[in-house]
């Protein structure tokens, strides 16, 4: 079961049954205008040819086929141990690198102590196995590669840096995610995450911040990656990428009404903005001493709840808004000056009286 929510896209969402086949983790999301019907977890895995793709590795062995093979760890490992001959505590699941020392260690073996130790090793059923620093495979961890069915691949770039970028990478691939009702516009290099109930004017409200120069990463489907404890990556789906769906008109392209300069593909999210409909019996935050939170995947986010009544300039509060947050992580708030402000003169008024 997925999520149910209302709307164009949506609708089209829901009837090919896409909500959740791109995110690693479905989550319970908060109550901000979409309706959710059950958890729904998948496995979360990345393919080794996306993996080779993405890092623009050489295939030594093509004619084995990647189909099917999958990675389902960020972590890596180098098989130093391994190749000496020592299995305890092997983590064969991760993609295994060969670097330079293991390549020299390597090179000053006899065929007769290798083979065993490479069949031993491919038995494992590695996803991959990589060779840094402009190293190559020798013919016998080729052939045993081949009858193993393991993937080979080589790649000019040193082992620490090609370390540092296939963990990254794959960090953010098989980071757990979320698909949430919201629109995600970058504002001023603060990604802005507008949710509410549907109809209320999120898309309008994106559509007036890209008219003002910002740029929309996704309308509608805000897929949520947690990428650390400390930062939540925004991405739209493949199928709704620049798209954004205003009532009485249909779905526009973006990027071909306003140019690349408008769009955005990821953006991490660092303010979440509630829009909902007026209330006159609700007590609204005047002032900003208090920073409310939102939580998604378990990490907190800044929420402000935006009262919506006729003309109100959306896009205007939302950039002040993002301005003003991006001022607090500088260590300015206004709230807290205009407080200090009061209290000293307080404290004069009282001197004097004295």
């Amino acid at each position: 079961m997925g999520i149910v929510l209302d709307g164009g896209l949506h609708r089209l969402y829901n009837k090919l049954g896409i909500f959740g086949v791109r995110c690693g983790k479905m989550g319970t999301i908060p109550d901000f205008g979409g309706r959710i019907q059950e958890d729904n977890k998948m496995a979360s895995s990345v393919t080794i040819e996306k993996l080779a793709e993405k890092m623009k590795l050489t295939n030594v062995l093509p004619e084995i086929s990647m189909e099917g093979k999958k990675i389902v760890t960020s972590e890596i490992n180098r098989p130093a141990l391994q190749l000496t001959g020592y299995f305890d505590h092997f983590y064969s699941e991760r993609v295994q690198i060969i670097g330079y020392v293991e390549y020299t260690y390597l090179e000053h073996l006899t065929r007769e102590q290798k083979l065993p130790v490479y069949e031993k090793f491919l038995s494992y059923h590695v996803p991959c196995i990589i060779y840094t620093t402009m190293t190559e495979p020798d013919e016998d961890m080729l052939t045993l590669a081949k009858e193993y069915e393991v993937p080979v691949f080589t790649t000019k770039k040193t082992t620490s840096d090609f370390m540092a970028e296939v963990i990254r990478w794959l960090n953010v691939e098989l980071a757990p995610c979320i698909s949430i009702h919201g629109v995600l516009v970058d504002v001023y290099g603060e990604g802005v995450l507008i949710m509410g109930e549907s109809g209320i004017g999120k898309s309008e409200a994106a559509l007036e911040l890209i008219k003002r120069g910002h740029r929309l990463v996704t309308d509608d489907v805000v897929e949520i990656r947690k990428v650390s404890d400390e930062t939540l990556i925004g991405t739209a789906p493949d199928i709704t990428r620049h798209f954004i769906e205003l009532r009485g008109i249909g779905i526009i392209d973006v990027k071909t009404l306003f140019g690349v300069e408008s769009v955005k593909n990821t953006q991490s999210i660092d303010l979440v903005i509630k829009l909902e409909e007026w209330n006159r019996d609700k007590e609204y935050d005047r002032l900003g001493l208090e920073e409310e939170y939102t939580e998604f995947l378990g990490n907190r986010v800044v929420c402000h709840s935006l009262p919506i009544r006729p003309g109100r300039n959306l896009a205007v509060i939302v950039e002040s808004a993002a301005v003003n947050h991006r001022q607090k992580k500088m260590g300015y708030n206004a709230a807290k000056e205009l407080y200090n402000r009061v209290q000293n003169s307080l404290m004069k008024n009282a001197g004097k009286k004295e």
